[in-house]
């Protein structure tokens, strides 16, 4: 098993904190999100870690030397949306975890012996415009919509077996010989051809993980883990 964390984007919702900092080096009670993710790989054995950088590149270095971690530049990071950073990382997603780099996980939910790709995700209540995992009674994705209410949704962490990462390799090699994938996120090559995949649901708590979108997020986050402390 490796680990992708997509880190490139601009955090533009999270300023003034990210005039000088990655959004996913922002601090949640202390540590940076995405030093708290590539721990929680360590402890499940992944040592193989890949980070896509883009906005403020130089600041993440200092993770090759405290970790061990690799890094790859996308130095289209604020002309294209995700598709294209997992673009440059297509022949690592075989057999490998896929982290969405704004995540900040509450708790270890990581899996070491998965045999079958898969979405994490957690029922959250009144949202708007979150990606909607639909799955049956095995607990087997049979559509993904982007839609607001409460139900099953994406949280930012997938792992994707061998066969699965060769698929979405050869559909990221195919955007982008066309015109018009600028605004494509990687996840909208599974849900648009879903029938090709062979996806589970592994179900999470609510409280599992917090995505760091905004200064609202980061203060929910810091407030959750307060609490559990007390």
């Amino acid at each position: 098993m490796n680990a992708i964390i997509l880190a490139a984007g601009m955090g533009t919702r999270l300023r003034p904190l990210t005039n000088d900092t990655p959004k996913s080096l922002v601090k949640v009670n202390g540590q940076p999100i995405i030093e708290r993710q590539i721990k929680f790989l360590n402890e499940i054995g992944i040592k193989d870690i890949i980070i896509v950088t883009g906005y403020l590149n130089e600041k993440f270095n200092y993770l090759i030397d405290k970790y061990g971690v690799n890094i790859i530049f996308n130095d289209k990071y604020s002309v294209y949306n995700n598709g294209y950073t997992m673009y440059l990382v297509k022949d690592y997603l075989q057999n490998s975890y896929v982290l969405e780099g704004d995540v900040y996980l509450t708790r270890n939910f990581l899996e070491s012996e998965l045999v079958k790709s898969t979405y994490f995700a957690g029922k959250k209540e009144g949202f708007t415009n979150e990606w909607i995992l639909e799955h049956n009674h095995l607990n087997e994705i049979i559509n993904i919509k982007i839609a607001s209410g409460s139900d099953y949704i994406m949280s930012g962490v997938s792992y994707w077996t061998g066969e699965d990462g060769n698929k979405i390799k050869e559909k990221l090699e195919a955007m982008v010989k066309k015109d018009g994938f600028e605004n494509l996120f990687w996840d909208d090559l599974v849900k648009d051809n879903l029938e090709d995949f062979n996806i589970q649901i592994s179900k999470i708590e609510p409280t599992d993980w917090f995505e760091i979108d905004s200064i609202e997020d980061l203060q929910n986050a810091e407030q959750y883990r307060r609490n559990s402390y007390e």
